[in-house]
C-alpha cells in the first residue's frame, strides 16, 4: 500500500485576521456566507491576502483539487494501493476515502470542502464518511500511520529520476510518498525532518499534480499493475 500525503497545502478558509477586509467582505456578501465558512483564494483575495504570514503558499485549493484527481482516477488506487491525505498549511488533516468521487468541476469542489472544514466530514452524518478532517500535525499523522519509509519530492533534495526514487520503496510494505501542495516557497524544517530521503526529479519545479502523476504511474509500473490491469 503506496501512501500519498499532500503536504502544507494551500488550502483552509479565510484567516480570522482579514475578515474586516473590504474584498473579504465583498465576496462573503455575494456567496452568503460568513468569511469563516469560505476557502481562502488569490484568484478572490489576493489584496487582502498580502497583509497574512507566508501568503505566497496560500490561497491555492485548485492545487488540491488537482492531486486528489490525479490519484483518485489512478489504475492504482483503483486496485485498492493507495491511500491519499491531505496536510494543510495550518495542520488539519483531511483522510480521504479511496472510493470517493471529487466533483470535477472546481467550484464544485470548493462548495464540498467548505462543508468539509464546517461539518468535520462529508457526508456529514455517515457512518462511513467519503472525507474526514481533523486537527493534526504531518507529525501526529506519521505517529499514527507509521511508514516504513518516506520520500519528500523537493527542489533542494539528491537528484533523481522517478525511476530511481520509486525503486527505492519497491520492496518497503508502508511507504509514504510526500508532495507539497502549495504555489510556492519551501517545504518547513518540521516536514523535511519526517523524510528518510530528500529527492528533486526535475532540474525545473514541477507542478505538484504532475509529480504526483509520475510518481503513481511509475509506482504502478515496478509493482506490475500497468500489466495486470490490461490482461
Amino acid at each position: 500500500m503506496l501512501t500519498i500525503i499532500l503536504a502544507e497545502s494551500a488550502l483552509e478558509t479565510i484567516p480570522r485576521k482579514i475578515w474586516e477586509h473590504p474584498i473579504i467582505k465583498k465576496h462573503a456578501f455575494k456567496k452568503g456566507k460568513k468569511p469563516a465558512q469560505i476557502l481562502l483564494d488569490r484568484s478572490y483575495h489576493h489584496k487582502a491576502m498580502l497583509e497574512l504570514e507566508n501568503n505566497e503558499k496560500r490561497g491555492r485549493p485548485d492545487i488540491v483539487h488537482f492531486c486528489l484527481l490525479e490519484a483518485l482516477g489512478s489504475p492504482l488506487n483503483k486496485e485498492g494501493l493507495l491511500k491519499v491525505y491531505v496536510h494543510t498549511i495550518n495542520d488539519y488533516i483531511i483522510e480521504v476515502n479511496p472510493s470517493v468521487r471529487l466533483p470535477r468541476n472546481y467550484n464544485r469542489f470548493v462548495g464540498l470542502m467548505e462543508q468539509l472544514f464546517q461539518k468535520g466530514q462529508v457526508p456529514p452524518k455517515s457512518q462511513k464518511p467519503l472525507l474526514k478532517i481533523r486537527k493534526e500535525t504531518l507529525q501526529e499523522l506519521f505517529k499514527r500511520i507509521k511508514p516504513d519509509y518516506t520520500i519528500v519530492f523537493t527542489k533542494d533534495g539528491q537528484p533523481k529520476t522517478v525511476e530511481d526514487a520509486i525503486s527505492s520503496i519497491r520492496k518497503r510494505e508502508k511507504p509514504a510518498l510526500i508532495v507539497g501542495c502549495f504555489p510556492r516557497g519551501n517545504f518547513s524544517n518540521n516536514t523535511l525532518k519526517l523524510a528518510d530521503e530528500r529527492v528533486c526529479i526535475d532540474r525545473e519545479t514541477l507542478e505538484a499534480w504532475t509529480v504526483v502523476s509520475r510518481i503513481i504511474y511509475e509506482y504502478e509500473r515496478v509493482k506490475g499493475v500497468t500489466k495486470l490491469r490490461i490482461k
